[in-house]
């Protein structure tokens, strides 16, 4: 499997004007607060510090772009959910990330992060929902496996697919993955290599 060799952060933007020039592929990662996000930026980079991990949720408030091996941008994106912020915050935050997903022009993929742990949570199955609705292709990525066994994680995996079925013809890219363990981290990588070359051709 080829790794990533180079990732270099560019800059953080309060809006999506402010983003670099969309001259490469862009993959944005999100979830709810606490979800694991930095920890998983961080493995699929093999930095440490590259992403800002932090116990209290919210820590990530702007749109921030790391150029990964030259050739492509992760994008890492504030988490929604239960933040301590203020509702105006919160809004702010929203109003931003809307934004940036339906102007991106090189927007590629959105890896929308989900802990394994819990059944189907309605804030995620809306926000995949408005995903849909607006045209903005996204895998899930299920965390934290690690943290229970197997059985459960398959079962609460099903669980989610169950209620996607009800209302998607078709299931998107589902990938999980543990930091821990470093499950899943290759296969992230391959799919988006994947779509790079497609790109390309």
């Amino acid at each position: 499997m080829q790794e990533i060799k180079k990732a270099l952060f560019v800059k953080s933007s309060a809006q999506m004007a402010d983003c670099p020039e969309p001259n490469l592929p862009e993959y944005a990662f999100i979830g709810r607060s606490n979800v694991g996000k930095s920890s998983l930026i961080n493995l699929l980079t093999q930095q440490n510090h590259l992403a800002k991990i932090s116990t209290k949720p919210g820590k990530t408030q702007l749109i921030n772009h790391f150029l990964i091996d030259e050739a492509w941008y992760l994008v890492d994106l504030p988490g929604y959910g239960w933040a301590k912020v203020s509702k105006t915050e919160k809004a702010k935050w929203k109003k931003m990330v809307n934004e940036y997903f339906e102007q991106r022009q090189n927007l590629y993929n959105v890896f929308l992060l989900v802990d394994s742990r819990h059944e189907p949570l309605q804030i995620d199955l809306e926000f995949m929902q408005w995903l849909g609705e607006n045209g903005i292709p996204f895998s899930i990525v299920f965390t934290k496996t690690d943290k229970q066994g197997k059985t459960k994680t398959q079962q609460n995996l099903a669980a989610y697919k169950r209620v996607l079925r009800k209302q998607w013809d078709e299931l998107p890219p589902i990938f999980a993955t543990s930091t821990v363990t470093g499950e899943g981290k290759s296969d992230l990588l391959q799919y988006i290599r994947d779509i790079n070359n497609s790109v390309k051709n």
